[in-house]
């Protein structure tokens, strides 16, 4: 073989640049290892290689692809929260990645439904949660990359000690009369009233607009400005699940209740003419002779409420005050067809046998509206709860805002702003 060269000193050839890189190739085949090289000018450094190792964000092992962001995840609530609100959605947000799955599931074993948002980056609970109870927040997530990451938290909702109820009255489906307010007795006081009135929604066949007025912290009722219309329904419905009535007390319920308005049924008593009239849809019915209370005792003035109905009641004097020795002190007695306007004791009734003679010409009660058997059994049996009573010419004053309905004696205008 000839190989162009020159000698060297030694008598040797002196291999050329050609001959170098043959020979590299040679030693190369000899090791296993294949290729092809192309020289292009000087030798110079490899840049270096992207590692994996280096960089183990990368979406494919041993590949230079971008680094791909890890999922962020944010659920509401936090880990370990305490006194949750039952109302408030349980949500699930994920930013660089979606949702694969997702479990709420209470302590007793209660699965909470939920749904997912478009793109999978949102999930948010839709069941209602109960109150005093914990949960286990179980979820995994998918980043660009599709790797998987989990976490399970724990939160608890709003202890027994911060549930709040109510109750309603007239109860649900009763038929009362025309003058009956809506009364919500709660458990807890309330603070936050105006979120209160603003969960409670009362309609009527009538049209009728209402108001609420505040007669305490834990009692409120609604009535519209006049009577309501006869023979009307009226609907309220309570959103109160989840509503904050203040100082960490949360309303326990939703529910929705009808009392139905019979026909517009009244009277008048008048002290100073010693009679009581009764009307039907504005028509008088009857006049009856009567006796109210006596200067000492004098019935209370404006309207009252019917309340309840006792065929025969017993009356105590010492439950109004008197003791033994008082002239007005009457002992015990009883009496027919009672009907109830305030539980402090005033009532319409049968007068007693001492007190009939003199119906219709002097007042001689401790209070109550006495008459005759007929007009005392008329009132028992074709008046009810709600029907209104309107006193006048008495010297007594108006019934306590605690002491049966008297919402019929506050103007609109201070009802509606109270």
């Amino acid at each position: 073989m000839h190989v162009d060269g020159q000698a060297t000193a030694s008598g040797r050839r002196k291999l050329g640049r050609g001959g170098k890189i043959a020979i590299l190739v040679a030693v190369l085949a000899i090791l296993g290892i294949a290729g092809t090289f192309v020289a292009i000018g000087p030798l110079q450094a490899a840049p270096p290689i992207s590692s994996e190792a280096a960089s183990p964000l990368r979406s494919q092992p041993g590949t230079a692809f971008p680094v791909v962001k890890p999922a962020t995840v944010t659920a509401v609530p936090a880990a370990g929260a305490k006194e949750v609100n039952p109302a408030a959605p349980v949500t699930l947000a994920v930013a660089n990645g979606t949702i694969d799955n997702v479990s709420l599931r209470s302590a007793s074993g209660q699965d909470i439904e939920g749904a997912l948002g478009a793109g999978r980056s949102q999930w948010t609970s839709s069941g209602q949660l109960a109150f005093n109870t914990t949960y286990t927040f179980t979820y995994t997530t998918l980043d660009g990359a599709g790797r998987t990451s989990s976490a399970t938290s724990t939160f608890t909702t709003v202890s027994t000690k911060n549930e709040a109820d109510a109750a309603m009255y007239p109860l649900d489906g009763m038929s009362v009369g025309v003058a009956q307010p809506i009364q919500l007795t709660f458990s807890e006081p309330v603070t936050n009233k105006k979120a209160v009135e603003k969960a409670i929604t009362v309609t009527s066949t009538s049209g009728q607009a209402g108001a609420f007025h505040w007669f305490s912290d834990t009692v409120v009722r609604y009535r519209p400005e006049s009577f309501w219309a006869a023979n009307s329904t009226i609907t309220v419905k309570m959103d109160l699940f989840g509503v904050d009535l203040g100082k960490g007390q949360i309303g326990n319920f939703t529910k929705t209740n009808t009392v139905h308005i019979g026909d517009k049924r009244t009277a008048v008593a008048d002290a100073k003419a010693h009679t009581f009239t009764a009307y039907i849809n504005d028509k008088p019915v009857q006049t009856w002779p009567a006796t109210l209370g006596d200067e000492r005792f004098p019935s209370a003035r404006g309207y009252l409420v019917l309340m309840e109905k006792q065929r025969r009641a017993h009356f105590v004097a010492a439950s109004i005050g008197l003791k033994p020795g008082d002239p007005a002190n009457y002992g015990e007695l009883d009496v027919e067809y009672a009907t109830r306007l305030t539980p402090s004791g005033e009532f319409i009734h049968q007068a007693t046998d001492n007190a009939l003679p003199y119906l219709g010409q002097v007042n001689l009660s401790h209070g109550c509206i006495g008459l005759g058997p007929d007009g005392a059994a008329w009132v028992f049996n074709n008046m009810t709860t709600g029907d209104v009573v309107q006193v006048i010419n008495t010297d007594g004053d108006y019934a306590n805002f605690d002491d049966g309905f008297g919402d019929w004696n506050i103007p609109w205008s201070q009802y509606a702003n109270g």
